[in-house]
């Protein structure tokens, strides 16, 4: 994972009414157990998922639905079959979920980019997750985004990344120190620990030794802002010596983010951090999917 958000508007989401009569959906869920109604396991409530089931947008007749029980059809569509608490037809409920449900993501992808200074219309939507391509169209819609990525296998793809991914263990030890008069035994000591039980667990699991790599990271700032930046810390056995490389790892990623460097303040660090991982898994994946082509989501 490098970044992630939560919208709270999974495929399990409960959609209900509000006092305001408004129709909400999330952040309660009907999670794997007893689920949406459709997976007939005792789920009474509508849910995102039966929504897009009944607008046609998931198949009960495909492979997915094994995985979910036994999968209800959706009733028949009939007009003016109405529930009090909406005031809508069955089909036109289902249709309000979803757009709510595209809405709320719209919503929280552009304040994500509106905080990092990001136009979102210059980026690609990836479609992953059990649903992710179901909404991503009308998604990229309202953001105006204009290519959407549906990559093969999206729906197994947390899975496949927990697969794929390193068995990795990270540590963190607090010790403040200004880097100008720090006590790089004390530093070592606490980079010393973390490393030998990061070693202990990776070699319980059953990697070997000579297999094992090894990353160190201090959450450092100007003395006196209220602010960390991460900065690499080298390997090896550190000292005063060590204080230009670690000053200068620094200065490049306090650039990187605020393009600009304090003169004359001294740099002080608060939190000390360690990787260690093992060597990536290989797998090899079969597959017969057809390769794809761009898809452009016009209006």
């Amino acid at each position: 994972m490098i970044e992630m958000i939560e919208i709270g508007a999974g495929g399990g989401s409960i959609a209900r009414v509000d006092r305001m009569g408004l129709l909400k959906v999330g952040p309660d869920s009907a999670g794997a157990d007893p689920g949406p109604a459709c997976y007939n396991l005792g789920g009474r409530q509508p849910t995102v998922t039966d929504a897009d089931l009944l607008l046609g947008y998931l198949d009960a007749d495909s492979s997915w639905a094994g995985a979910c029980g036994s999968i209800a059809r959706p009733p028949p569509r009939h007009r003016g079959a109405r529930r009090p608490a909406l005031g809508l037809d069955v089909t036109q409920a289902a249709w309000g979920i979803h757009r709510v449900v595209n809405e709320n993501m719209a919503a929280a992808a552009r304040i994500h980019g509106i905080e990092r200074g990001k136009d979102l219309r210059s980026y690609p939507l990836f479609g992953f997750g059990g649903a992710g391509p179901v909404h991503c169209w009308q998604v990229a819609h309202i953001l105006k985004v204009p290519r959407i990525l549906l990559p093969f296998g999206a729906g197994a793809m947390s899975a496949y990344g927990l697969l794929a991914a390193p068995l990795a263990f990270d540590f963190v030890r607090t010790g403040r120190q200004r880097l100008d008069g720090a006590d790089w035994t004390a530093i070592m000591r606490l980079f010393t620990e973390m490393e030998a039980e990061g070693r202990a667990l990776l070699a319980r699991a059953g990697v070997a030794a000579r297999d094992v790599a090894v990353a160190r990271i201090a959450e450092m700032r100007y003395l006196g802002q209220g602010h960390e930046v991460e900065a690499a810390v080298p390997l090896g056995n550190l000292s005063a010596e060590s204080l230009p490389m670690i000053t200068t790892s620094f200065e490049a990623a306090y650039r990187a983010l605020y393009h600009r460097l304090p003169q004359g303040v001294a740099i002080e660090a608060l939190n000390w951090r360690v990787t260690v991982a093992g060597p990536d898994p290989k797998i090899a994946l079969t597959s017969r999917a057809e390769p794809g082509r761009a898809v452009v989501a016009g209006p």
